[in-house]
């Protein structure tokens, strides 16, 4: 697969606990290239990636995949509730920035502002 490809990949083993960026994944990817552990071939405008047989034995001696590491003590219930609430905040803020008077669109950052503040000051009150 291509680099974009393997960037998707991982995030999606991971849950979207982890995705690395481009910086991070294209560098990897010449430096195992040029120790032998993979090779590539350009396909279509793409730079396609495959392992090496001495890639998949290094692949199999190693450590676990990082993508399971990152994903590890996730609790996939709290997460999937954080990012609702989260999106659904979002959303009014910005249908009330889209649609709402000069004096609503104000009120709306405050509200925002406020809920910063607040939550914030749940870490303050439990130390």
């Amino acid at each position: 697969m291509h680099g974009y490809e393997m960037i998707q990949e991982i995030a999606e083993r991971s849950g979207g606990a982890w995705k690395p960026s481009p910086g991070s994944v294209y560098p990897t990817l010449q430096l195992l290239e040029d120790e032998g552990l993979i090779i590539s071939e350009t396909e279509g405008g793409k730079k396609l990636f495959a392992l090496t047989e001495q890639g998949r034995t290094a692949a199999e001696e190693g450590a676990d995949a990082p993508w399971e590491e990152a994903s590890r003590g996730v609790d996939w219930e709290a997460l999937s509730e954080i990012r609702q609430a989260g999106f659904g905040l979002m959303e009014a803020f910005g249908q009330v920035w889209k649609t709402g008077s000069k004096e609503q669109r104000e009120k709306a950052l405050a509200v925002i502002n406020d809920a910063r503040k607040k939550l914030y000051l749940i870490l303050a009150d439990e130390h």
